[in-house]
């Protein structure tokens, strides 16, 4: 049982080594793009299935209510939350569609829309990314694997290099954490 545990955390360690190596600047220009955002009005929206979409809430939780330091709220919206809204959607119009048309309800141009795919592959979170495109959004992945066919609809694709999907989805929240650091301090710090 300790050599597995052992096990795991040097996998972990070695990820968090190539994420360090390979993917602090587009974590910086993530942070970049979502401080100019909100200093300039505009809001997040960011989705995810699963584990994803929990990483979604917290996202946004973290920007609506605050990070470390006192301040005021940001606009962000996680649209995984809305029981009403998704039963609806995927009953009326299937579960492809969720995202996509709360993003139609929801996004601006000058906008961040955030798509969380430990697979990079989901569909709803690709079709809900490339309306946000043709409205003039900024688009973000937080993608696992190879990126999957998500990587080709995001402006910026962040992308944890595993197939294991507790790696993958400890790189996101970290690079959640971040972010969230980078932008708060910006704006308030």
């Amino acid at each position: 049982m300790i050599a597995d545990i052992t096990g795991q955390l040097r996998a972990h360690r070695a990820l968090f080594e190539t994420i360090e190596r390979d993917l602090s600047p587009l974590i910086a220009e993530m942070a970049g793009l979502l401080r100019d955002t909100l200093r300039n009005g505009g809001k997040l929206l960011v989705m995810g299935n699963g584990g994803s979409a929990a990483d979604a809430q917290h996202f946004a939780a973290e920007i609506v209510g605050r990070f470390k330091l006192e301040r005021k709220a940001l606009p962000a919206v996680a649209l995984s939350t809305d029981t009403s809204i998704l039963t609806a959607i995927g009953n009326d119009y299937g579960f492809d569609l969720v995202f996509r048309r709360q993003v139609e309800a929801l996004a601006a141009s000058g906008d961040v829309v955030v798509g969380i795919s430990t697979s990079g592959n989901s569909p709803n979170v690709l079709t809900a990314l490339e309306l946000a495109r043709e409205r003039g959004c900024r688009t973000v992945g937080l993608l696992g694997k190879d990126g999957g066919t998500i990587k080709a609809a995001c402006d910026l694709a962040l992308i944890v290099p595993s197939h294991d999907t507790p790696r993958v989805q400890e790189g996101h929240i970290t690079i959640i954490h971040i972010v969230c650091d980078l932008v708060e301090r910006a704006l308030f710090g």
